[in-house]
C-alpha cells in the first residue's frame, strides 16, 4: 500500500467512524458518496460523460442514469 493509499484509508476510517456515531443510515451515506464521486469525476473531465465514466470505472449509460437519479445539474459541475 502506498503512502497516499494509506492516507485515503485513514481519512475514510475517520469519516465512517463519524457517520456511524451520528446514526446516519447506510443508504443515505452511500447515496451522498456516490453523488459526490460523480460530481468530482465530472469536474475532473470538464463535464465529459465518457471520460467521467472511465475515471469511475463504470459505463457511460450508468453515469448518465445516476446524473438523472441524483438530479445533478450542470452548475454543480462548474
Amino acid at each position: 500500500m502506498t503512502q497516499q493509499q494509506k492516507k485515503i484509508k485513514d481519512k475514510l476510517e475517520e469519516i465512517v467512524r463519524e457517520i456511524v456515531s451520528k446514526g446516519i443510515y447506510w443508504s443515505e451515506a452511500t447515496s451522498q458518496f456516490e453523488k459526490l464521486f460523480i460530481i468530482r469525476a465530472l469536474q475532473n473531465s470538464d463535464g465529459n460523460l465518457s471520460r467521467a465514466a472511465e475515471i469511475m470505472g463504470i459505463h457511460r449509460n450508468t453515469i448518465a442514469k445516476k446524473i438523472r437519479e441524483y438530479r445533478i445539474k450542470k452548475k454543480a459541475i462548474d
